[in-house]
């Protein structure tokens, strides 16, 4: 058992894809059922339950899962601490992650700010889904993040509420409600609706449900997508619109337009949580310099949220 085929499983596990696991771990969809497969052959069980049209993991998969996940995060944990001493001879970095929205419209001030506080320090930054950016704070991969706050959260990870992003709807440039500047559910609700994956987005995707549901309308879904960007650039393509966060909106992709949702009633349904996280019990003072920044510069950083 090899740590390669390791991290190929738990892809494999989350996507229950293939060709997405093998996408994600910059691979070929043949290389990774290969390692799959080897793997399988060391532990003499069989890992996934494979049809043509869906992938599922065993019991035995169930299990392996959890132990694989916590070898990956060891390894992690391990091969940080010993990069430690380097860095500290170099200039000190300081590793923030964030959700592709608040990447967009909250780390530029943000860190435009820092940089004035600090500029002896290099700011290194990942922009990933918080499913992805959460096991990093664990592993120690990363100091601060800003994601959306699970609805379980891990009780090893200390999480800061900060603001809420209204949603907008994305159009294509020429579509007839474009030229508006708002529109309501039941403009959209015969639409070709385009929404994230819930497994991976799952606030985003429920806010989209949500509101249809609270006014009392049915969605027409008509794709799904896992990337926000890919998302908008569908609504380039004309395949159908979008409820995004607003900040989305600063993502620079000619042939769409964003029009302020009017959500029934007050509206605060129609708003997605962003918090900063931490690990619980670790001490930096970076860290506590960026929080507050925040804390004195919030209010002017959200209002474009």
């Amino acid at each position: 058992m090899e740590l390669h085929q390791l991290r190929c499983f738990v892809a494999t596990a989350e996507e229950l894809h293939f060709g997405r696991a093998a996408q994600r771990l910059h691979m070929l969809p043949s290389a990774l059922g290969r390692h799959i497969k080897l793997l399988e052959e060391d532990l003499a069980t069989r890992l996934f339950a494979r049809t043509t049209r869906a992938v599922a993991l065993t019991e035995d998969g169930s299990l392996l899962l959890g132990e694989a996940r916590a070898i990956l995060a060891r390894v992690e944990a391990v091969e940080d601490n010993f990069r430690k001493d380097s860095r500290s001879r170099r200039a000190r970095r300081f590793r923030v992650g964030a959700i592709d929205s608040a990447a967009a419209g909250l780390l530029p001030p943000l860190l435009h700010d820092f940089r004035a506080r600090h500029p002896e320090i290099a700011v290194q930054l990942l922009e990933e889904k918080t499913i992805r950016l959460l096991p990093k704070i664990l592993s120690g991969a990363l100091d601060l993040a800003f994601v959306r706050p699970p609805e379980a959260p891990d009780k090893r990870i200390a999480f800061q509420p900060l603001l809420k992003e209204t949603a907008v709807v994305a159009f294509p440039q020429r579509h007839a409600l474009a030229r508006r500047r708002s529109v309501s559910l039941s403009d959209i609700a015969d639409q070709p609706l385009i929404v994230p994956d819930r497994r991976s987005r799952p606030h985003s995707h429920d806010l989209t449900m949500k509101l249809f549901e609270e006014a009392g309308l049915v969605p027409h879904v008509a794709q799904s997508a896992d990337e926000k960007q890919t998302i908008v650039n569908l609504v380039a393509a004309r395949l159908g619109v979008a409820i995004v966060p607003r900040w989305t909106s600063r993502m620079a992709i000619s042939g769409v337009r964003f029009v302020r949702l009017r959500p029934k009633g007050s509206g605060a349904l129609g708003r997605l949580p962003l918090a900063a996280a931490w690990l619980r019990g670790s001490r930096d003072p970076l860290r506590e310099s960026m929080l507050a920044i925040l804390d004195a510069k919030l209010r002017s950083y959200a209002k474009s949220a």
